[in-house]
């Protein structure tokens, strides 16, 4: 019989460490939090100091069932759960949902699922931090009363089912924000004109700069015509090259927010599809009939080393590229303030575990995340590259052309992560040299609006501005799809109609306490709890009095808008108003109740199947939306979407990408 009882929150979790404890570990799975906030009612005593009732999750009550069958007969307990907030507070729950008596609880900590750390942590546990607990309810208390209250408003103004969250409304603001100023983007063109040169056998482009001393932008392309005329008769010669030597300097091993990036920039991965990969590669696998698992937490906003990885990593570097790939001082980066120094950077657990050797464990999407992983880590300790930028001024009188090109003097740390840019370098000639002409192109170039947030660009400017962290920046993405404010196409994210009526709501009663500045000082206030500095009560003090102010103004502003359309209702002439429902827009009569007549919003295309009926955006019970006869159910075609076959296949991939 088992002699201790290990608990943590996950069954693959408990199964690696169960294979690596041996016998005397019982280890069992909580299947998460076991003890939360109802959902059905606020369950916050406000007037006494903000005390939370939680309550055993209705689906766990056979999983605390099972976990204090287990603990009945064991006099020591080990909490595991993860090394962050969340899991501390998990591993509270399950110690006050557990006997006590004859027992002793344990809280221990680790970072990697291997058998020398969880040597390490069993060798010295400790006792549950509450400080860290108490971070963890006053975030969810929080968000708790946030949530609770703004709802029932979003459902006054604009329809039932609609849900706010604290920090999930300032990301919302950030799209909504960018897709305003894409909607008011007034492109402009102008005009460039490129040159062709040939230098023995090689062809290369350069771009005019200057003309008649002016810089050689052009308003019209007549204007940039007739520049070209009158150069065609020049003759070109190279008249200065300048070079310059750049160290790169390698990057920083992966954090959260860096390998949400990378990881959608290299492998177009969602933030969630790469947390939910993450998580199965530190949960770990049976490797040679050994359980391990294969990256350090990867929930952690620190670019800290473990001593002992730091020798493995520089080990590997020096016996497989050599010495001089090694930089004479370690590489240091700059940690973002409040960064958590007792967690690591993600990195594997061991480097001598390639990618390629783990193929037959690792499916494909697993194998590229960790091989990201692995190349970035081994990246970080080699020394910079050197980039050589070369210009060349090409020109006479009249006219002044710029080309460039870059080469590698030293590839450095690229040699693991390879190159991420075009090499083209400028031929072998020199000062004075004549070039042969061979034409003129005149190039059409109009501003772009600016681009709308991706995966990437959203976690980016989450953690620059302090807003979330890092285990939130994946949720608050799929809150917001899912609440269908926003919705992916073409792998960027687009806001919906709903989405900008929600923002816009809340930027007009809430600005004092939905707004940047408010959610990064309450971020760093709960950091204050978690390091003992603060009471989470004082906290939520602080924060009520202004909630409750602007809450109480909200109600008394706030009432549902009527936006008539130019239809008029077939069954009793009166005007059509545009209403909501959780799947979008439709039409009703003006005059409803009296008059129950509703039509859905078409699209104006016609359906390809029938050629009779219009197409309508439908949402399915899985939340996905897809285009749908309105002759239905005389026409029952469907449709993803409403694009080209091209657009369709592109947007088709990237879909499947966030499926598998």
């Amino acid at each position: 019989m088992s002699k201790y009882l290990v608990i943590v929150e996950s069954p693959t979790k408990a199964k690696t460490i169960s294979g690596i404890l041996g016998r005397d570990y019982e280890v069992l799975s909580s299947m998460g939090h076991i003890i939360d906030l109802p959902s059905k009612q606020l369950s916050i005593d406000i007037e006494n100091n903000f005390e939370p009732q939680f309550k055993v999750i209705p689906g766990k009550k056979k999983v605390l069932s099972q976990l204090r069958k287990a603990a009945k007969d064991k006099s020591v307990i080990y909490l595991a759960t993860d090394p962050d907030r969340e899991g501390e507070a998990i591993s509270w729950h399950i110690r006050e949902a557990l006997p006590h008596k004859d027992k002793t609880f344990y809280r221990v900590v680790f970072h990697e699922i291997t058998k020398p750390a969880l040597k390490e942590a069993f060798a010295s546990p400790g006792e549950l931090d509450m400080n860290r607990v108490n971070a963890q309810i006053a975030r969810r208390v929080l968000d708790r009363i946030v949530g609770y209250n703004l709802s029932p408003l979003l459902w006054k103004k604009i329809v039932r089912g609609l849900s706010a969250g604290r920090v999930q409304s300032i990301a919302l603001k950030f799209i909504v924000d960018r897709e305003k100023e894409i909607r008011a983007f007034i492109p402009q063109t102008t005009y460039l004109v490129d040159a062709r040169f040939k230098y023995g056998d090689t062809e290369f482009t350069a771009r005019l700069n200057k003309f008649k001393e002016k810089d050689a932008i052009f308003e019209t392309e007549d204007d940039a015509l007739k520049c070209v005329e009158e150069l065609n008769s020049q003759i070109f010669s190279v008249l200065d090259i300048i070079s310059r030597d750049a160290k790169r300097k390698a990057p920083p091993p992966y954090t959260t927010s860096l390998l949400q990036q990378d990881s959608f920039n290299k492998l177009r991965f969602s933030s969630q599809k790469t947390m939910m990969l993450a998580q199965r590669l530190y949960e770990g696998y049976e490797i040679d009939g050994n359980s391990v698992g294969l990256i350090t937490y990867m929930r952690t906003d620190s670019f800290y080393i473990a001593p002992k990885a730091v020798l493995e990593a520089k080990g590997y570097i020096e016996n497989i590229f050599g010495k001089e790939y090694l930089p004479l001082k370690d590489n240091k980066f700059k940690e973002k303030k409040g960064a958590q120094r007792a967690h690591e950077a993600i990195r594997p657990t061991g480097v001598d575990r390639l990618a390629e050797n783990l193929s037959s464990i690792l499916d494909d999407n697993e194998s590229r995340l960790y091989s990201l992983i692995w190349r970035r880590f081994i990246a970080s300790f080699m020394k910079e590259a050197i980039m050589r930028y070369n210009k060349a001024v090409i020109g006479n009188d009249i006219a002044q052309f710029i080309a460039e090109g870059k080469s590698i003097v030293f590839d450095g740390f690229l040699k693991v992560l390879g190159r991420d840019e075009e090499l083209t370098d400028l031929p072998g000639f020199s000062k004075g040299d004549s070039l042969e002409f061979l034409g003129f192109d005149v190039k059409e170039k109009t501003t772009k609006p600016p681009a709308r947030y991706n995966d990437a660009s959203l976690v980016r400017i989450l953690e620059e501005k302090g807003i979330g962290r890092p285990s939130t920046y994946a949720p608050i993405i799929a809150t917001l799809v899912r609440r269908d404010y926003m919705r992916r196409e073409r792998s960027a994210f687009t806001a919906t109609d709903l989405g900008i009526k929600v923002s816009d709501m809340l930027a007009d009663h809430f600005a004092d306490v939905i707004n940047e500045d408010f959610t990064v000082n309450m971020e760093e206030s709960l950091d204050e709890v978690a390091e003992g500095d603060k009471k989470w009560t004082d906290v939520l003090n602080g924060f009520y009095k202004q909630f409750i102010h602007d809450l109480d103004e909200a109600k008394t502003k706030i009432k549902k808008d009527v936006e008539l359309s130019d239809k008029i209702c077939p069954q009793c002439g009166k005007p059509m108003a545009i209403k909501w429902s959780r799947k979008g827009r439709f039409l009703s009569c003006s005059d409803f109740p009296n008059c129950k007549y509703a039509e859905s919003i078409t699209t104006g295309v016609k359906c390809p199947s029938c050629n009779d009926g219009l197409l309508i955006q439908r949402r399915n019970k899985r939340g996905q939306f897809f285009y749908g006869c309105s002759k239905y159910p005389e026409c029952t075609f469907t449709s993803r979407a409403l694009l080209s076959e091209e657009t369709k296949k592109d947007d088709d991939k990237s879909e499947n990408d966030d499926i598998k």
